[in-house]
C-alpha cells in the first residue's frame, strides 16, 4: 500500500492512504480519538472485570496498545481479538510513535503487540492476551472464536469500505455479543445508526472526539423473560 506518515493534533502519528484519500485516525489527534471513542466510551463503560474485546480493523495497533495499558493499570484481565485483512509492514510500524506516548512500558508493549504471531493467542502481559487474526471478516466462512463483551468498530469509513458497514455485518456482531455487550464506533452517519438498530442494538449518539460532533454506541440489552 502507498502509505504516508502524518502527525496529528496531539503529537501522535497516523497513516494516510493517498489512493483512498483516507487516514487511519483523526488528524485532530490519533491517541485522543482512540481514547475517547474506544476506551472511555467502550472499555471503561463496560462493567466486566475480565472483558473480551473484539476489534474490527487492527490497523496500526493503537487501540490495542491503549487497551493493553489500561488493562495493566487497572489489573483487569482482558482477552483481545483483532481482525485485519491487510497487516502493516514492520518498516511502517517502526515509524509510529505510540509506545513512547503512553505510560511506563508502552514501547515494550507496543513492540510485543506487533512482534507476536498471527492466529494464535499470545500473552502480552499478565493482564492482557491478544489474538490477531489475519482474515477477511466479511466472508461467510469466517467464524468468531468466542462471544465478546466490547466491540471496537474501527474500519475505514462507510464511503471507503462500504462492505464493512452492512446490516449483515452488524447482525453478526450483535449475535456474537454477550448480553449487555457494547459496540462503539467513531461514525455517526444516519445509515450506520439505522443498520445498528435494525441489527438489534439500542443505539445512542454520544459527543465525539475533537473535530467530530458525534459518535455512536450500541448496547445489546438483556433478553426479556
Amino acid at each position: 500500500m502507498n502509505l504516508q506518515i502524518k502527525n496529528t493534533g496531539d503529537g501522535s502519528a497516523t497513516l494516510f492512504l493517498p489512493d483512498l484519500n483516507e487516514q487511519y485516525h483523526s488528524m485532530n489527534g490519533a491517541v485522543t480519538e482512540s481514547n475517547h471513542v474506544f476506551l472511555s466510551n467502550g472499555f471503561h463503560f463496560h462493567p466486566s472485570k475480565n472483558p473480551v474485546v473484539f476489534e474490527v480493523g487492527f490497523g496500526t495497533g493503537l487501540n490495542c496498545l491503549l487497551t493493553a495499558m489500561q488493562a495493566q493499570s487497572q489489573h483487569r484481565p482482558t482477552f483481545y481479538i483483532a481482525v485485519e485483512k491487510f497487516p502493516l509492514e514492520q518498516k511502517v510500524v517502526n515509524q509510529l510513535n505510540y509506545g513512547s506516548l503512553v505510560q511506563e512500558n508502552g514501547i515494550q508493549i507496543f513492540n510485543k503487540i506487533h512482534d507476536c504471531g498471527w492466529n494464535t493467542p499470545v500473552e502480552i502481559s499478565p493482564w492482557f492476551t491478544l489474538v490477531k487474526l489475519k482474515t477477511d471478516f466479511t466472508t461467510e466462512e469466517w467464524t468468531f472464536p468466542q462471544k465478546t463483551d466490547i466491540i471496537f468498530f474501527d474500519a475505514f469509513g462507510p464511503d471507503k469500505q462500504p462492505e464493512m458497514w452492512t446490516e449483515r455485518i452488524f447482525v453478526r456482531l450483535f449475535n456474537n455479543c454477550t448480553e449487555g455487550g457494547v459496540l462503539v464506533t467513531y461514525s455517526a452517519k444516519g445509515e450506520v445508526r439505522r443498520r445498528m438498530v435494525n441489527a438489534g442494538f439500542k443505539v445512542e449518539r454520544l459527543p465525539g472526539p475533537p473535530g467530530k460532533k458525534e459518535m455512536l454506541r450500541g448496547i445489546k440489552l438483556a433478553s426479556k423473560i
